[in-house]
């Protein structure tokens, strides 16, 4: 299998507000969810659709091949067909992307982000706060069934590296430590009652049928891949099983923001022994049993904020960073790009990466409450400096 080097197109064709706040102006919602509740149906799909042909076209493209990568991870939503009113579906916006990778030499990862009543309870779930997907077996079933129809769609389609059933099904730990309910309040309490974290017994269930489902449409050289669920080590036996050698990747997400929040120092010794003893040494291990790839990780921490993020938070969670420490252009390019260095050193040890994320529409250069959050937009990070052009 070729290194990949990747990145996400992110906010894209799965709405999240923090990223580009001005698509929610004029609404209290948090997420794409309530979004269409808020506006008119002219209003919602004028501001959809003009949001999706300009926020990532061909040229994006020709740019992610220029400066070196190979792949993009194109998140989904679950009404990607446009069968699940109010939402708009975006299946065109798909087969352009194809024909554009394709064009340049890239592939495409396929991430279903989202799902009905979500998996996580964060607002890239599609639903703050709420995370009982897993217990309606109906919904379970709408899943595998999309799954297959997109494999069928595009599964021998050149540009197409791998189908992703599931972005982020969040377990214990995670549920607990971030505390998932009070950093995303759900709107509607009584819907989200009942909303828990899913067990390891329930994925590899899922994961199982979703491979079926997709496997017998995908062509050569075609992966099923699947997120860890926040527990990378969690799943080296499950991988074992014969049917998946050689048909399968395992995707994990390393954020220091939540290393943070796992008690990493915040600090350039804390962050560099954290990505070698934590990041490095368990893909290394894992990658001896099924290929690992960091599918979202990035260069963003609180020391180059100047101020504890409390595991990434921002000023939509009422963080006020008015007060964060001026860190210099000198001492913020010395941050990154050794921790972009280090990451890139851990994803070496098992089969590649996807950065999060391509592009964001914020200004922390006017605006103090986003300062230091610039990072996360891979094209200006390669632009000043931060990230390696062609590494």
């Amino acid at each position: 299998m070729e290194k990949i080097k990747g990145v996400n197109l992110g906010n894209w064709l799965v709405l999240e507000k923090w990223m580009s706040p001005a698509l929610f102006d004029g609404t209290t919602a948090e997420d794409e969810y309530y979004l269409p509740t808020q506006l008119s149906r002219d209003a919602y799909e004028a501001r959809i659709k003009i949001h999706r042909s300009e926020f990532i076209s061909e040229r994006d493209f020709a740019t992610i091949a220029r400066i070196g990568l190979n792949t993009v991870r194109i998140p989904i939503p679950y009404f990607i067909y446009g069968d699940r009113e109010p939402f708009i579906g975006c299946i065109g916006e798909l087969d352009k992307a194809f024909n554009w990778a394709e064009k340049y030499g890239l592939k495409i990862l396929v991430d279903l982000h989202t799902v009905p009543m979500s998996q996580n309870g964060f607002d890239n779930g599609g639903i703050s706060g709420v995370c009982k997907w897993s217990q309606i077996p109906e919904e379970v079933d709408y899943v595998v069934n999309l799954l297959g129809k997109l494999a069928e769609r595009y599964g021998k389609r050149e540009g197409l590296w791998g189908i992703q059933p599931i972005n982020e099904p969040i377990t214990e730990p995670l549920w607990s430590v971030m505390d998932v309910q009070k950093r995303y309040p759900p709107v509607d309490p009584a819907l989200a009652e009942g909303s828990a974290p899913n067990t390891l017994e329930f994925l590899r269930g899922f994961y199982n049928r979703a491979y079926d489902a997709i496997k017998p449409h995908l062509g050569e050289g075609k992966y099923v891949v699947y997120h860890d669920a926040f527990q990378l080590k969690a799943w080296k036996d499950f991988f074992t099983q014969e049917k998946f050698k050689g048909n399968v990747v395992l995707d994990t997400h390393q954020y220091l923001m939540i290393a943070e929040a796992f008690g990493c120092e915040q600090t350039m010794d804390g962050y560099l022994s954290y990505i070698k003893d934590v990041y490095e040494k368990d893909v290394a291990e894992v990658q001896e049993y099924v290929p690992v790839v960091c599918g979202e990780w990035c260069i963003f921490n609180s020391l180059a904020v100047g101020m504890d993020t409390k595991g990434g938070q921002s000023s939509l969670n009422g963080i006020d960073f008015s007060d964060s420490k001026t860190i210099s252009e000198e001492e913020k390019t010395a941050i990154y790009t050794a921790i972009a260095r280090a990451h890139l050193d851990a994803w070496d040890k098992g089969s590649g990466y996807f950065y999060w994320t391509y592009k964001m529409l914020l200004d922390p250069t006017n605006e103090a409450a986003w300062r230091g959050w610039d990072c996360w937009d891979l094209a200006k990070s390669v632009d000043l400096g931060w990230f390696p052009e062609k590494v």
